[in-house]
């Protein structure tokens, strides 16, 4: 069975929510990875990693550990780029599958946009989260599971 590896430093509470009842429902392994301690349900096949302190500690972890056919939950481009190199899948918090190419497109653009933040020309984030997010990113890991049943 494929592991959900969750890059948890900056998961939204909700996202975590609809992967613990996954789980729970299909006994999926889910492990979120933070540098953090954190709380996860009291269930067998879920569990939390505790990496050091650091910059991008979290996704190299995940990154060394992916394999084909897991499912990686992030928003970190660089880290898609990776484990979608490895064959895995990726899903964005505010649910998107992401292929390679999409990813490897999104990490030029990113590149530029720090270049362009850097310089002072750009600002601001993501738009905050809403019930949307939630419902979408629930709907996209529906149909990712509804893949794994079919194999």
């Amino acid at each position: 069975m494929p592991t959900v590896w969750v890059d948890a430093d900056a998961c939204p509470r909700a996202v975590k929510d609809v992967l613990f009842r996954a789980s729970a429902r299909t006994g999926l392994p889910v492990v979120l990875v933070a540098n953090r301690a954190l709380r996860v349900p009291d269930q067998g096949n879920v569990s939390a990693v505790q990496v050091r302190d650091g910059f991008d500690v979290a996704d190299e972890w995940i990154a060394e550990r992916a394999e084909e056919g897991d499912l990686v939950v992030t928003g970190d481009i660089p880290l898609e780029v990776a484990v979608l190199e490895k064959g895995a899948a990726v899903l964005e918090f505010r649910g998107d599958m992401v292929s390679l190419s999409a990813a490897r497109s999104k990490l030029a653009v990113k590149d530029l946009l720090d270049d362009l933040r850097q310089a002072g020309e750009i600002g601001g984030g993501p738009p905050a989260w809403n019930a949307r997010d939630t419902k979408r990113f629930a709907g996209s890991l529906d149909r990712w599971l509804e893949t794994l049943r079919k194999r």
